[in-house]
């Protein structure tokens, strides 16, 4: 797990300072009504580092836990698109550099543990420690173009 958590903490070094440089004006701007804007999307990244940060601690300790959210709501009644942008993307930080060390601790015993998520069918946290990343970049990729360095 620790070559996720050094691609995760690449990420975070690559995309902080590109997340800081976006005009609050364009940050907030939702392109219809019922569609998120920016700064919730980056909203829905701080509720999924959150989720997934307690998936990968509770599948350690409890047998296929269930772990699952509505995203829509989440972002709904956070309030994300009236949160100021730096605190905003601090959240994001902190949140993913604590995922980062959950799995460079992770003991290698536990990465085939399961968890399920809402689907039909569970993952083990590896899988969904690579998952998170791939879903991590899909929505930075809709907030900013892809970074040439990543």
């Amino acid at each position: 797990m620790k070559d996720i958590a050094d691609q995760l903490r690449s990420i975070i070094n690559i995309y902080s300072p590109r997340l800081t440089s976006i005009p609050g004006s364009e940050f907030e701007i939702k392109p219809l009504p019922n569609k998120w804007s920016k700064k919730e999307i980056l909203g829905h990244l701080v509720d999924s580092a959150q989720n997934n940060a307690r998936r990968f601690v509770v599948a350690q300790y409890e047998n296929s836990p269930l772990i699952e959210y509505d995203q829509d709501k989440w972002v709904s009644i956070s309030h994300y698109q009236s949160y100021h942008s730096s605190d905003l993307i601090q959240v994001w930080i902190l949140l993913n550099r604590h995922i980062c060390r959950i799995l460079e601790h992770m003991p290698p015993e536990t990465v085939t543990r399961t968890c399920k998520t809402g689907h039909a069918e569970e993952h083990t946290l590896e899988w969904i420690a690579k998952d998170y990343v791939r879903h991590l970049m899909h929505h930075l990729n809709q907030i900013l173009p892809p970074a040439n360095s990543y």
